[in-house]
């Protein structure tokens, strides 16, 4: 694979993403969908990021992540769940990973 066409692949994502972000915009006062549909996809929305938080603690590449990872995850979401601000959150599941590790914990 040669340069140009690393770069054409480039430029036709950007383009389709920009097309994507710009027709929601531009089709939302014209599209209506109903209640249910709506909390639908702000449900899904919130799936979706589950998911992800949950296979990037779970998963370090193809292997199971250890211990330490896990409890820091949990440790940044009881900040969250008393409401902590974003920063406060991620440093507290930093640190107790980082402590966890120092500890031996892997």
């Amino acid at each position: 694979m040669n340069a140009a066409s690393v770069w054409i692949g480039i430029v036709v994502f950007a383009c389709g993403s920009y097309a994507l972000r710009v027709s929601g915009v531009l089709l939302r006062a014209r599209v209506t969908l109903s209640g249910f549909a709506e909390k639908s996809l702000d449900r899904a929305v919130v799936m979706l990021l589950l998911a992800v938080v949950a296979t990037s603690t779970i998963f370090a590449g193809h292997d199971v992540a250890g211990p330490a990872r896990m409890l820091g995850v949990v440790a940044g979401g009881i900040c969250a769940w008393f409401k902590a601000p974003l920063v406060v959150v991620v440093i507290v599941a930093a640190g107790a990973t980082a402590l966890l590790r120092l500890s031996g914990v892997s």
